[in-house]
């Protein structure tokens, strides 16, 4: 594992952000569990603007509990970009949970991508969907890489869980609090440890509140060879 002797730096102070793109936010107002209102969604985007950050993807959820329509999701996206005066750069997609809905979305391939083809799915933390192997396989024979929302905090998987997803091709996005300890210690050793094997592709930082946010991103925690670690994915995944 990276080694403990180190001087630390929190995210803001390392200089990760300058020209970054977060990948995963539920900065889009008023669709799910995330910020609630236009003024709380410009305020984060000005504070992501002046540390540097180039680029937001938002991601908000689509699940049987929070049942997102394509439609609404891009008629919010328009409203937010109408009244928006800053400097960011904008793209939509959606983060998916592996469940009915989502099975049906994506036989109708009425998907949100990150890019041309790749789709933003996740799990319960607790415990996989019935058939979490033969959904990926489904969604790959259907056109689509899936792209797997903060692994490190799913407490079913494993090591082998994780090679298994990097063989057959799943990339990996990593949230930025894992690493800071916000989702405890052993998120925060899975993600050095996919951090040091180098399948990580890119990061988000799954942003829901901004007082949350400032929190996380000031944490003093970093490693050296961590801040390393993470230049390489700040961000967007370039595919070969």
């Amino acid at each position: 594992m990276f080694s403990l002797f180190e001087k630390k730096q929190s995210i803001v102070g390392s200089g990760l952000l300058q020209g970054a793109v977060d990948n995963h936010c539920h900065i889009l107002y008023g669709l799910d569990d995330g910020v609630k209102t236009v003024e709380e969604s410009l305020s984060i985007l000005q504070w992501l603007e002046e540390h540097g950050v180039k680029k937001v993807w938002f991601t908000p959820h689509v699940m049987e509990d929070v049942p997102n329509t394509t439609e609404g999701i891009l008629a919010r996206f328009n409203e937010l970009k109408s009244v928006y005066k800053g400097g960011l750069e904008f793209d939509v997609a959606a983060e998916y949970m592996m469940d009915n809905i989502y099975e049906e979305r994506l036989a109708a391939k009425d998907l949100l991508t990150h890019g041309d083809d790749t789709v933003l799915v996740e799990t319960s933390t607790w415990a996989p969907p019935i058939d979490l192997w033969g959904t990926l396989d489904s969604t790959m024979a259907a056109g689509y890489r899936p792209l797997i929302a903060h692994p490190e905090r799913y407490r079913y998987m494993d090591y082998k869980d994780y090679l298994r997803l990097h063989k057959m091709g799943c990339l990996l996005q990593l949230n930025l609090p894992s690493i800071v300890g916000f989702y405890g210690e052993t998120a925060m050793r899975k993600a050095e440890y996919l951090l040091e094997k180098g399948w990580y592709c890119l990061s988000g930082s799954d942003c829901h509140r901004f007082k949350a946010i400032k929190s996380q991103y000031d944490q003093i925690v970093l490693k050296k060879n961590v801040v390393k670690a993470l230049e390489k994915i700040m961000g967007e995944y370039e595919q070969a």
